[in-house]
């Protein structure tokens, strides 16, 4: 890979993209067939967490300890001294004299950006408030599996313009899937953002669109994405949200509306009965939701290798 580090999807060039992919399938196809592969012997994963998490700390442990390395995991409230002040620049210089990389799950975008100015290892972005690149690579894979193509895939995402909508944006734009973003106004991502995805877009054929209406959305989209309606860090706003967002349920009503082989996935924790009913989530005809949960530690695999396997402290 060229860049260094994988902050945002923005940043990464499109053969970048595609090399992830072509590393998730051999990884993972070694991986199925059980034979060892410990390209990261000898090296340290340091996981910064501000942030609770199932599937980005298991999928990284994991997948880093089958990579032949070592995950420790630190709490940024409770390990480090981040937390009584200790500045990123110390921190990240720090580090850098004893991993060999570091995954970070926190809340402000700026404290990933930092530790990957500041120190000299490679830094992955877990999820921050503004983008969830491993999330959104995850998913384009898990796409490719299922429809063998991304040109002409046509993604509804309907939800908050949140973290995974924003990744959606330049993961969209940047591999010429098409997607609409359905999103409740007021609610939509930040303007900036899509007029960048939207250049991007130029290049590669990918259209994105606005709608505040859902089943106008959904209009044959091949894939039905939804995430929650009040992420971590929003829970005073859940029942304002929830009324809100009320239209915007994936139901087997709405789905009605998309293309007849549509596939759904969500990006989990799902509050069961809010986003997402029980009877779309559990239809294994058409939910592709807990694939797309077991690919997040095979594409991240592939990350981690590219980013360390040949990255010399």
């Amino acid at each position: 890979m060229r860049n260094r580090h994988l902050i945002a999807i923005k940043h990464l060039h499109i053969d970048e993209i595609f090399e992830i992919f072509e590393e998730t399938k051999r990884i993972k196809d070694l991986t199925k067939k059980g034979i060892p592969f410990k390209p990261l012997e000898g090296k340290t994963l340091g996981m910064l967490f501000s942030k609770s998490s199932t599937r980005t700390r298991i999928s990284f442990e994991v997948g880093m300890y089958q990579l032949g390395g070592y995950p420790m995991y630190l709490d940024i409230k409770k390990s480090l001294q981040m937390r009584h002040g200790e500045s990123i620049y110390d921190t990240a210089n720090v580090l850098s004299r004893y991993l060999n990389g570091i995954m970070i799950r926190t809340y402000d975008h700026s404290d990933a950006e930092k530790l990957a100015e500041y120190g000299t290892i490679p830094v992955i972005n877990g999820l921050t408030d503004l983008f969830h690149p491993c999330q959104i690579l995850t998913d384009i894979y898990t796409i490719i599996e299922k429809f063998g193509i991304l040109g002409g895939i046509r993604v509804a995402f309907i939800g908050d313009g949140n973290n995974v909508a924003n990744s959606w944006l330049f993961g969209a734009a940047k591999t010429g899937i098409n997607l609409n973003l359905i999103i409740p106004e007021g609610y939509e991502c930040k303007p900036e953002l899509l007029e960048e995805a939207q250049q991007i877009a130029k290049n590669t054929g990918s259209v994105i669109q606005i709608f505040n209406n859902a089943a106008e959305g959904v209009k044959d989209a091949d894939v039905v994405y939804t995430d929650v309606w009040a992420s971590m860090g929003q829970e005073e706003e859940a029942e304002k949200r929830n009324e809100i967002f009320s239209k915007f349920q994936v139901n087997r009503a709405l789905l009605e509306n998309a293309s007849k082989n549509y596939k759904v996935m969500h990006c989990l924790p799902a509050h069961r009965g809010v986003e997402i009913t029980d009877e779309v989530m559990d239809d294994m005809a058409h939910s592709i939701v807990f694939d797309q949960a077991e690919n997040r530690m095979h594409v991240q695999k592939a990350i981690l290798y590219l980013l360390m396997g040949e990255f010399k402290l």
